[in-house]
């Protein structure tokens, strides 16, 4: 197969190299080159439709008034609702939102469910606020946002500093303005208000299932198949915890305040216990300490960031040794760092297709509320399964028969589903 990668801009800083809206941009117009296709059809798919900073008020616990940023963006709503996560982050931006609401498009497009993309975020730090604060300001930023969100308009999800009960949250108080239970308006919930069994482990089993299609495409076993993992939250441990149980050899876990290696692979119950107790995978004994930087350049089959974006750049990509580079994370991989890895013949399932199996099971849970019936836990793995499976199928087809890498042909591919919408619609004017 192929690996084309696409023309960079000569001198291009590191700044604009590590900005995500720029890389999305860069790799949507070379997807959008080679598939010819038409200008005005790009000028619209390539922006946001739109943007909302709200400047949300909220009483903190010692008696003063904190004002906190948040956006917004719904990038598509082409192929139906936009559906995207919402974050509690400092580093939260503009151009961080506009970003992750685009991935979301072709994320969904990839997958081929009915929504399209959007992303929303608040500059905090949620580890320095208390519950009441966090629910203060989740309650005030939904209600800055109540006339964009609904079930058939805009359908947010857990992300980033975000869990069950911000969803459950924000459910209540969009709720309450309706003046009844709309179980649809978010999903991620907890399972006994309309959540979905499943949808907790749901992008860590995709990156599993995509990790069994490569192997099997590659004519890799999994007996001997070392595993790194960047990150240990809810992605990486779902990931790490399935990847063990199917026979990968878990050898790596860098985490944000440390890493741990063992070569004989590290026990994922045990060490989950040990998270559970102390906070933090620092002081495992199962395993020695190692440097979490250096983690990803350290010899293995397969590695998977699943923290945030652009932790491989143009500094560390020349040095990465493994195989397969499975992105649980959104934008883990800057787009200098493809050209290196495309050279290195390092196999990529990009993120936009890894890390789907999230906003695939959070569909099941908008399906569910929507009909008022819910599935087992393995009637939605059997469904997750399944598209995970085709749609890795699908871009690796596309790839093949357009000569182009694997992240290149699920942009291509995603281009090409919203673009035939699109055109299918025509334009209201």
């Amino acid at each position: 197969m192929a690996t084309l990668a696409p023309p960079l801009p000569p001198q291009l800083s590191f700044e604009q190299e590590t900005n995500p809206w720029e890389a999305q941009a860069a790799r949507f117009d070379f997807a959008a080159r080679k598939l010819n296709l038409d200008p005005g059809i790009w000028k619209v798919l390539r922006y946001p439709a739109r943007e909302l900073i709200v400047h949300i008020p909220v009483g903190m616990d010692d008696g003063t008034i904190e004002v906190f940023t948040g956006y917004r963006v719904q990038h598509s709503v082409a192929r139906g609702p936009a559906k995207g996560g919402i974050r509690y982050s400092p580093d939260v931006s503009l151009d961080e939102v506009r970003a992750l609401a685009s991935w979301m498009t072709w994320k969904c497009a990839v997958v081929n469910i009915p929504f399209g993309g959007a992303k929303g975020g608040v500059i905090c730090d949620p580890k320095k606020m208390s519950q009441g604060e966090l629910e203060r300001m989740t309650r005030r930023y939904t209600a800055e946002l109540i006339e964009f969100i609904g079930p058939e308009k805009d359908v947010p999800a857990p992300d980033m500093g975000t869990d069950e009960q911000t969803m459950a949250w924000i459910m209540d108080t969009y709720s309450m303005h309706m003046r009844q239970t709309v179980t649809a308006v978010v999903t991620g919930k907890p399972v006994n208000i309309g959540g979905s069994r499943g949808r907790r482990e749901a992008t860590g089993r995709g990156i599993s299932v995509v990790c069994d299609q490569a192997l099997r495409y590659l004519g890799m076993p999994v007996e001997g198949c070392r595993v790194i993992v960047q990150g240990f939250g809810n992605v990486g441990s779902n990931a790490a915890k399935l990847l063990s149980e199917k026979g990968y050899t878990i050898i790596g876990i860098a985490e944000y305040d440390g890493g741990i290696y063992n070569a004989s692979g590290i026990d994922i119950a045990a060490l989950t216990e040990h998270r559970r107790v102390a906070g933090t995978i620092v002081g495992f004994k199962g395993a020695e300490v190692a440097d979490k930087h250096e983690l990803l350049t350290r010899s293995c089959e397969i590695l998977i960031p699943a923290a945030t974006e652009n932790v491989i750049t143009s500094l560390n990509a020349a040095d990465l040794n493994c195989r397969i580079l499975c992105e649980g994370a959104n934008g883990p991989t800057t787009i200098v760092a493809d050209d290196i890895l495309a050279e290195k013949g390092i196999f990529v399932i990009p993120d936009i297709l890894a890390n789907a199996g999230g906003v695939t099971t959070s569909y099941f849970e908008w399906v569910q509320d929507r009909m008022g019936y819910f599935w087992t836990e393995a009637e939605v793995n059997q469904r997750l399964d399944s598209i995970m499976i085709q749609s890795f199928v699908d871009v690796i087809r596309y790839a093949e028969s357009h000569a182009v890498n694997n992240r290149i042909a699920a942009y291509m591919l995603a281009i090409d589903r919203v673009a035939y919408t699109t055109k299918q619609r025509g334009f209201y004017a």
